[in-house]
């Protein structure tokens, strides 16, 4: 019988969830607080810990790293509302299965302890497809461009040098960042991604350099931010261009010092990670226009990449085709081997607008629909044809 522990400080939800879960034959103990969840974990081994991200005392991600700390292969899983969900993504980098949205489905929950139980889960979350984070495994790609993006990769790797990562959406700036990462020698340490723009603009600086509690209205526990959680490692700031202008004085200074004070703190706390950045914008005519700092640009700007559009790799396009079929075929259970000769010719003579993430779509869409072993022409969308 699993033993699972239910972390939150809702009373009424956690006797709820426990009953429930316990007609199904889990073992399930409750706590109110991080306080009381240590208490529980001392007295005792739980399979997983199902856990709030937001806790009176203290919040999920520090209990997160308890729990690992002292039971590394206990499984934490954490329900957190809308809000929270970069942060949550950002657990599961520092080592959490994964996260629930509020309110919870109590169904959705029992899948996912279920997987969670596997001897290895990780399969099963690396195949879920919409919430799927970049593999570590990166795909070069065989064109003359794709060989020369490979070298810079390899090169700047090893060393603490900014990198600013330019180009369109959708080809696949994150993965480039995570080669670099996987190539140097913090390799070992926190990937920590930040989508810039999703961080809402008055509560960025808490979001990035943490508060101490009673800082502001609803600071109700001292907060790390994503600075703090990517010590040792890396932190992605994707779409750098929408940071506000404000929270880029405060990375300039974090950059050129290597520490940050947390919002309402009185000292300045030791930075230890290397930068990437990523835009699909031009920052120079950011600059020119007054939108981002021209001292913070050349400081995240030591070594630039770009990551490479679809439509000028042409030789590239059947080897990622096939990777994208066979990601489809694993996740959606299907048995389709190829695609018919005329549909690569389509694949070749589009534009890819949309870039890596629309030729994923659209080849997974394809597999769904397809009653054969090969993709034809009839089950792409009519706009490649």
């Amino acid at each position: 019988m699993a033993r699972v522990l239910v972390v939150d400080d809702d009373t009424t939800f956690c006797i709820m969830l426990r009953t429930w879960l316990e007609k199904r034959k889990f073992q399930v103990d409750s706590a109110f607080s991080h306080a009381g969840a240590m208490a529980a974990l001392q007295a005792g081994a739980y399979d997983v810990v199902l856990t709030d991200l937001r806790l009176p005392d203290a919040d999920g991600i520090d209990l997160l790293r308890r729990v690992k700390e002292r039971a590394p292969k206990t499984r934490v899983i954490l329900m957190t509302g809308y809000a929270d969900i970069q942060t949550a993504v950002t657990a599961i980098k520092l080592g959490a299965f994964d996260y629930v949205s509020k309110p919870v489905i109590p169904d959705e929950i029992l899948k996912l302890l279920h997987e969670a139980l596997k001897p290895d889960p990780g399969a099963s979350r690396e195949a879920a497809g919409d919430r799927e984070t970049p593999a570590a495994t990166y795909l070069k790609g065989v064109s003359e461009r794709a060989d020369k993006l490979h070298e810079h990769i390899r090169l700047v790797a090893p060393t603490m040098m900014t990198v600013l990562i330019s180009g369109e959406s959708g080809t696949g700036k994150e993965y480039i960042a995570r080669r670099v990462h996987a190539l140097s020698r913090r390799a070992a340490g926190p990937f920590v991604a930040v989508d810039c723009g999703a961080v809402p603009k008055d509560l960025a600086g808490s979001e990035f350099f943490g508060h101490v509690k009673g800082s502001f209205t609803g600071a109700i526990s001292d907060k790390e931010g994503y600075f703090l959680l990517a010590s040792g490692g890396t932190i992605f700031l994707d779409e750098i261009g929408n940071l506000p202008y404000d929270v880029q004085v405060q990375l300039l200074r974090v950059l050129e010092e290597r520490v940050a004070r947390p919002i309402g703190g009185n000292k300045d706390v030791p930075v230890d990670v290397r930068v990437i950045s990523a835009t699909n914008e031009n920052l120079k005519e950011a600059v020119d226009h007054g939108r981002f700092r021209e001292d913070l640009f050349h400081r995240l700007n030591e070594f630039s990449l770009t990551a490479l559009p679809l439509r000028e790799r042409a030789e590239d396009i059947p080897l990622f085709a096939h990777h994208f079929l066979d990601r489809s075929t694993a996740e959606l259970g299907k048995e389709v081997t190829g695609f018919d000769p005329a549909v690569l010719d389509i694949f070749q003579r589009y534009r890819w607008p949309g870039n890596l993430r629309e030729m994923r779509n659209v080849i997974k869409r394809a597999t769904l629909l397809c009653p054969g072993k090969f993709i034809a022409r009839e089950q792409l969308p009519p706009e490649l044809w």
